[in-house]
């Protein structure tokens, strides 16, 4: 595989992967096909986009680090095969991207720094995307997977359980990177669910009320929701008022958003 020149850039929130071990089980995940439309978030000096190459006849990149792509346009691997995009992943245009092609399947190591946003911008055209795979700061995927009455369960835990099923598959140390991270990462799976479990008559006013009930965790949601709902509507479909948010699951929270 080709040596890439360049130092990690602190403000992409670049760190490299570069543990073939860990490399092969993101990818045996997958179970890809060559017909396959796969998307790789920041492909940098091609960890797992070398491999992809072998695997695949087409793969696109989002890429916005210039010295990355330059490189990238270098590579004689890549020639006629890697599509880059050339801009921010918070800005990619997925209905645009996918066009009349299967659905997209998405995977990443992602900057940390912006992880939680990028998820949620891919959660909203999750109708064009088939699953995702992603590396991410281990505390991410534990609140993404988290259950009710437990400490990491958050908005994130519910909002990312109501539109996909999550699945935690690996912890992995920091020199599993170049720099390595001062944190532990994790890898997730993300499937966007077929017939979701449960159903928000709005998503807006949804997503709203479960960000109002975590917004002070300690208090309860007579307080949180006080503004929302009044205790005897959220009695009214079996949630008891004294509760706070972290006890309830994500078809309490659809319960609750559905008397707005």
């Amino acid at each position: 595989m080709p040596r890439y020149a360049h130092q990690a850039k602190k403000r992409f929130g670049q760190h490299f992967l570069h543990d073939r071990n860990i490399i092969d089980k993101m990818l045996r995940a997958l179970s890809l096909q060559p017909t396959d439309r796969v998307v790789e978030i920041g492909p940098g000096p091609g960890a797992l986009t070398f491999p992809l190459l072998e695997m695949l006849p087409r793969l696109d990149v989002v890429e916005i680090d210039r010295d990355v792509i330059a490189w990238w346009q270098e590579q004689p691997q890549a020639q006629g095969k890697l599509h880059i995009h050339a801009q921010d992943a918070l800005k990619l245009d997925i209905p645009g991207l996918r066009g009349d092609s299967e659905p997209l399947r998405l995977i990443g190591n992602l900057p940390y720094n912006i992880s939680t946003p990028l998820i949620f911008h891919f959660l909203q055209h999750r109708e064009h995307i088939r699953d995702m795979l992603f590396m991410l700061q281990k505390e991410v995927v534990d609140r993404i997977t988290a259950e009710p009455n437990s400490k990491d369960y958050s908005r994130l835990s519910v909002m990312v359980q109501y539109y996909c099923e999550t699945h935690y598959l690996l912890k992995i140390g920091p020199g599993a990177f170049s720099p390595p991270p001062k944190v532990d990462s994790a890898v997730v799976y993300l499937k966007p669910w077929a017939t979701p479990p449960y159903v928000a008559k709005d998503e807006a006013q949804f997503g709203k009320l479960v960000a109002q009930a975590f917004s002070q965790r300690r208090k309860t949601l007579r307080n949180t929701l006080k503004e929302l709902l009044t205790a005897e509507q959220m009695e009214s479909v079996g949630i008891d008022p004294t509760r706070r948010a972290e006890t309830l699951s994500g078809e309490d929270f659809v319960n609750l958003a559905n008397l707005l």
